[in-house]
C-alpha cells in the first residue's frame, strides 16, 4: 500500500475522458513474444465526465455507477487511504459498443481520487489496479496524451502494452461514427471465450499488417495522406475483422453498420472500419465539410434503418482534462484539512 502524497488534497475533482477508437491489433500471432498490439484513436465530444468530493463514505451515482464503486474500493484499498468520496459521474461513454467506457470510467474515477486525496498515481498505474488494459494500452494512452496511438503489445505474463508511436491526427479531417442501437460488442466471459476459441493467428498475415502500420498508416498520416493512411486502416480492418468474423457474426458485428460501411466506402470515404468488437463503426473524411454532407446523404440512403445512427467527431490531440478545486488557505497559510 502507498500513502505517499503528489500534491495536497482537493476540496474536489472533475475529470472528462474522451472516447477512443481501437483500429486494429496489429500482430495476433505473438511467435515475437509480443502478442496483440493495437493502433487507435481518441476522439472528441463523446466523453465520461466524472466530479468528486469528500464524503464520510464512498458512494457513486450516476451512469456505471456500480463499476465507479468497485474502482474506487479496489484503490483505496491499494493506497491505504482512510476516507470516502462522492462521486458524481456526470455522462458516461455508452458501454459495450467499442469506444473504450470501461477503461475511461475508471480512469477517470481513479485520477479524481488520486487528486482529491493527494495520492502519487498516474493513469497506467491506475489501470493495473483495476485490472484494464489487458490486451491494449490505447485505452490508458488515450486518456493520457491522445492522438492516434500505437501500443507495442504484451508479453506473456508482462506488463500492460506501453504506447510506442504517437502522432497527431491532422486537425482538418473527421471521423464518421456509424452506431447501430440493437447491439453491443463482445465483452466479459464472452470475449475471453472468443480469444480462446479462434485458430492461431498466421505468422506471414501478422508479418504483413505489422509492416502495413509502419510503412505505410504511420508514414501516410504523418504526411497528412488521407488516401495512404485511409488504404492500410481499410487493410488492417478487413484482414483482422476476416479472422475474428466466426466470434462476432461476420466481418463486422452488426448487419447494419456493415451495410453502411460499404456505402460510404463506395463514396469517398476512407480508413473503413469497426471499432474494437463493435458495433461502431467509422471511416475518415478530408474535412468537416465532407464529413457532414456524406453523414446526410447516409441518413437518408439508410432511412429505413432507424436503429443506424451517423455522427460527425473531430480527433482529440491530447489527454483527459483534470480541473481540481483546492481547498481554502487557513490563517496559517497551509491548505485547510492537509495533514489532518
Amino acid at each position: 500500500m502507498s500513502e505517499q502524497r503528489q500534491c495536497a488534497p482537493a476540496a474536489s475533482v472533475t475529470v472528462a475522458a474522451a472516447a477512443r477508437l481501437h483500429m486494429g491489433f496489429i500482430d495476433l500471432n505473438g511467435g515475437l513474444g509480443r502478442r496483440f498490439g493495437s493502433i487507435g484513436l481518441a476522439l472528441e465530444e463523446i466523453a465520461t465526465r466524472v466530479r468528486v468530493a469528500p464524503a464520510s463514505a464512498l458512494k457513486a451515482t450516476g451512469p456505471g455507477a456500480e463499476r465507479a464503486a468497485h474502482c474506487a474500493g479496489l484503490l483505496t484499498q491499494a493506497w491505504g487511504v482512510r476516507g470516502g468520496a462522492d462521486i458524481s459521474i456526470e455522462s458516461a461513454i455508452p458501454a459495450h459498443i467499442g469506444l473504450g467506457s470501461g477503461t475511461q470510467l475508471a480512469l477517470a474515477v481513479g485520477r479524481a481520487l488520486a487528486e482529491l486525496w493527494g495520492v502519487d498515481a498516474d493513469a497506467r498505474s491506475i489501470a493495473g489496479l483495476v485490472d484494464r488494459g489487458a490486451r491494449s494500452g490505447i485505452g490508458v494512452g488515450a486518456f493520457e496524451q491522445g492522438g492516434l496511438l500505437v501500443d507495442g503489445g504484451r508479453r506473456a505474463g508482462g506488463a500492460m502494452p506501453k504506447v510506442i508511436a504517437r502522432l497527431v491526427f491532422p486537425a482538418a479531417w473527421r471521423v464518421l461514427l456509424m452506431s447501430d442501437s440493437r447491439g453491443e460488442g463482445l465483452h466479459g466471459q464472452a470475449e475471453l471465450a472468443a480469444f480462446g476459441e479462434l485458430p492461431p493467428f498466421p505468422a506471414g498475415e501478422a508479418a504483413h499488417l505489422s509492416r502495413l502500420v509502419l510503412m505505410q498508416a504511420l508514414p501516410a498520416l504523418a504526411e497528412a495522406d488521407l488516401a495512404g493512411f485511409g488504404e492500410a486502416i481499410s487493410e488492417l480492418q478487413q484482414r483482422v475483422g476476416d479472422y475474428f468474423a466466426p466470434a462476432q457474426g461476420g466481418r463486422f458485428s452488426s448487419p447494419d453498420v456493415a451495410a453502411a460501411i460499404n456505402w460510404l466506402g463506395a463514396h469517398g470515404a476512407q480508413a473503413m472500419g469497426q471499432s474494437s468488437w463493435g458495433p461502431t463503426g467509422f471511416c475518415v473524411l478530408p474535412t468537416a465539410a465532407d464529413a457532414l454532407r456524406l453523414a446526410e446523404r447516409a441518413r437518408s440512403v439508410f432511412a429505413d434503418r432507424p436503429t443506424l445512427g451517423f455522427r460527425v467527431l473531430a480527433a482529440r490531440n491530447r489527454g483527459a482534462d483534470i480541473a481540481r478545486q483546492d481547498l481554502p488557505l487557513t490563517t496559517e497559510g497551509r491548505r485547510a484539512g492537509v495533514g489532518a
